[in-house]
């Protein structure tokens, strides 16, 4: 593979092209892996603004012993961080250990910076890196050490208790108390703005996953409503008349029991309603009921804005015959419920126009992410209606299957069609056409 191809897949992996590292992560997961890798940049932060601001300063072996220093600190914060973040996502154990092997690692290198500051060359350069370095690394450690608590009492006496410190250590590096109080409410200022820059990062994340989590829900919830809503319809269909079975079943049993010849017109009675349920029933099932398309409209909007999807419907038509009404009331509830199943849709916009004597139906979703063939009418991808899988709940199994297969069927027996699939990166379109006049219409 040539430079040019390595870096083009180098590219697509990182900018979350289908399939890649990035873009097979979920939402809360990116979001969780820009926080995870923020609080690492912190530690190439301190190296970067401490540890190599000190070897500028001073030269020899005593800026690498500084650096090391520096180095060690911002490794033991990056650890840290990283269990920390576990810890708040409930991944493992509080990290009490950690936080104490960065208190005493803090410890240490701030000792180090005052025993060199005391013992080492006699020159402001000298002051200046250590108190550079014994001032950062307690600024690094509260602001780090405040992931690994939860209550805010806690975090206060965190931040309070690295100042105190500075102020502590200040006196051998200033000399005067009020140096060592500069010292002090420089380390508080740091300390503090870090320690409230991960706690709102960590609350941050939290309410991301919430978030996804609602929004599951929401969308299990509207997914439920469907098969609820074919569940009152098939019971609307067969309830009344296995009643009237029941009850002219009954009767036929008292008639023959006198022995009456009126029985057997009631069981055939009760044999004609039982053979008209069968056929509602099949039509409920395949979906040959007649559906509105206002009323699918409306409620597809509904249910996308209920789940978090920003809904947008356009209708540039109206006085429609029922047949188109019906065929295109059933690729919306269809193309809704397949949105809210198999993507992760931000926005759906639907629209109904009449061109050329035929009208259109399209739906579009920005919910695609699995990797698929493009603008295939047979294509299945996620956002759209999975043919594959055979699922719909909006309506039950026809005779050819359901899903896209479902949906073609009942477009051809009003002359329609249909076509799904990719139309540009991350976008699912279905587009269904009705002869505005259909075939075997009486005009």
């Amino acid at each position: 593979m040539s430079g040019a191809a390595r870096g083009e897949a180098l590219g697509a992996v990182l900018s979350g092209a289908p399939g890649g590292w990035w873009g097979r992560k979920s939402t809360p997961g990116k979001v969780e892996t820009y926080t995870r890798w923020s609080f690492h940049f912190f530690a190439v932060a301190e190296i970067a603004g401490i540890g190599l601001a000190a070897l500028g300063q001073v030269g020899g072996w005593l800026a690498v012993w500084l650096l090391i220093l520096v180095c060690a600190h911002a490794v033991a914060c990056a650890v840290t961080a990283s269990r920390a973040l576990d810890w708040t996502r409930g991944r493992r154990e509080q990290p009490v250990t950690l936080l104490w092997v960065l208190g005493a690692v803090t410890l240490a290198v701030t000792v180090a910076a005052i025993g060199i500051s005391e013992r080492g060359p006699d020159s402001d350069d000298v002051q200046g890196a250590t108190g550079t370095v014994f001032a950062g690394v307690l600024v690094f450690a509260a602001g780090i050490g405040a992931l690994g608590v939860r209550r805010r009492r806690r975090i206060f006496a965190l931040v309070g208790g690295y100042a105190a410190g500075a102020v502590a250590g200040g006196f051998p590096l200033g000399g005067s108390v009020r140096g060592a109080l500069f010292v002090g409410v420089g380390v508080l200022v740091g300390g503090g703005s870090l320690a409230f820059t991960s706690v709102f990062s960590v609350w941050l994340l939290n309410a991301v996953y919430e978030l996804d989590a609602a929004r599951e829900t929401r969308s299990r919830l509207a997914v439920a409503e469907e098969r609820l809503r074919f569940g009152r319809d098939l019971h609307d269909v067969i309830g009344r008349n296995l009643a009237v079975i029941a009850l002219k079943s009954e009767l036929a049993a008292r008639l023959a029991r006198r022995g009456r010849e009126e029985a057997v017109d009631q069981m055939i009675e009760v044999q004609r309603i039982a053979q008209e349920s069968q056929r509602e029933v099949r039509e409920v099932v395949r979906g040959y009921r007649e559906a509105d398309l206002d009323v699918e409209l409306a409620g597809a909007q509904g249910v996308l804005t209920a789940a978090g999807i920003r809904c947008e419907v356009t209708v540039g038509a109206a006085g429609l015959p029922p047949e188109v009404q019906s065929a295109l009331g059933w690729v919306v509830r269809e193309a809704t419920t397949n949105v809210l199943r198999h993507g992760d849709a931000e926005r759906c916009v639907i629209a109904v126009r009449v061109v050329a004597e035929r009208v259109e139906l399209t739906v579009e979703n920005d919910g695609v992410a699995a990797v698929g063939g493009s603008g295939g009418s047979g294509s299945s991808e996620a956002g759209g209606s999975s043919e594959a899988d055979g699922s719909s709940e909006a309506g039950g199994p026809g005779s050819g299957g359901s899903g896209l297969a479902g949906l073609r069927e009942r477009l051809a027996a009003v002359d329609g069609t249909l076509e799904a699939g990719r139309v540009r990166e991350g976008v699912f379109r279905v587009v269904a056409e009705v002869p505005l006049v259909p075939k075997g219409a009486v005009l």
